[in-house]
């Protein structure tokens, strides 16, 4: 089979058909066969019945229904598990991701290289937007031991090698960025301009975004910790600075009751800074509870008869 496409689908019932009909006929101009497969991440709306109808109808086409909402690295990961092709592409469903470049991804592929990343460039973004992107991805670059390309997403094809390194990995925590960056195989990006959704709002919230962005530093390193031990140091060595320059004040001027307002300062920052600290080490304490039960990143429900490609 030339190339598997898997599309996580998160309530996208007024927009899945548009996909199937523009994603079709670029994947038979392809050549070598294919196969889509759809996974419904525990959807509200009618998007199951609508994967249901596209599958039944066009040839090559598959869903997976998850027993609920697993997120969409647990959706990704349902659709590269099944994914059946010599190169594995992964899009999502709004068309924002402009099918018309997988041809030119797949040429890459076949150029040589093993994975072929779809970089969006900020034209047309709020300047507001593209400085808040630049400098998150400046930040944890710097904190990261991998680098993230600004701009590259989820949107991308590896080929079978690439697949299986990244399938190796079985931890649950998972940041799909950071683990495609991992992995490592020759990579090259395509710049394309971001569509507009086809339908819908997009289902990232503000604290969603935020946690994923929390997800991207502590999932590739342990700086915060250690960064902690560096906070401590230096506060203790101002605190040790400090004392001295108390007893030496009170030898000479004599003992007055100075500093009231210094220590008010100093219990209500250190407090908050441990409670900083606190939540740092809990949030690697929670990732290893999470690890060391080895609960699948995802349960199939249901999915459709045909369990292999029909083109």
């Amino acid at each position: 089979m030339r190339i598997s496409v898997v599309v996580p689908c998160f309530n996208e019932a007024d927009g899945i058909d548009r996909l199937a009909e523009v994603l079709a006929p670029v994947l038979e101009a392809l050549g070598g066969g294919y196969e889509v497969i759809l996974v419904d991440d525990g959807s509200s709306d009618g998007t199951l019945d609508r994967l249901r109808a596209i599958c039944a109808e066009r040839a090559g086409f598959r869903y997976l229904a998850l027993s609920r909402n697993f997120g969409k690295e647990g959706a990704m990961l349902a659709g590269l598990t099944e994914a059946k092709g010599e190169a594995v592409a992964i899009m999502d469903a709004d068309l924002q991701h402009p099918p018309a470049l997988l041809g030119p991804m797949v040429e890459l592929l076949d150029a040589g290289y093993e994975q072929v990343v779809a970089r969006r460039d900020r034209q047309g973004d709020p300047r507001f937007r593209t400085f808040v992107s630049r400098l998150y991805y400046r930040f944890v670059n710097g904190l990261m031991d991998v680098d993230l390309e600004d701009g590259a997403g989820d949107f991308r094809v590896l080929d079978r090698r690439a697949l299986d390194a990244l399938l190796s990995l079985g931890e649950s925590n998972r940041f799909s960025k950071g683990l495609f960056a991992w992995i490592g195989f020759r990579t090259t990006y395509l710049d394309y301009r971001n569509e507009a959704r086809y339908a819908g709002t997009s289902k990232w919230s503000t604290t969603q975004l935020l946690n994923y962005g929390l997800d991207s530093v502590v999932s590739f390193n342990y700086k915060p910790l250690r960064l902690a031990i560096h906070v401590g140091a230096a506060i203790t060595a101002v605190a040790v600075v400090y004392g001295l320059w108390v007893v030496v004040d009170a030898i000479i001027a004599g003992n007055s009751v100075p500093g009231y307002v210094t220590l008010i300062c100093a219990i209500t920052g250190l407090g908050g800074l441990q409670m900083v600290m606190l939540g740092v080490i809990g949030e690697y304490l929670g990732r290893i509870y999470v690890e060391v039960k080895h609960r699948p990143n995802f349960l199939v429900r249901e999915r459709s008869e045909d369990d292999g490609p029909v083109t």
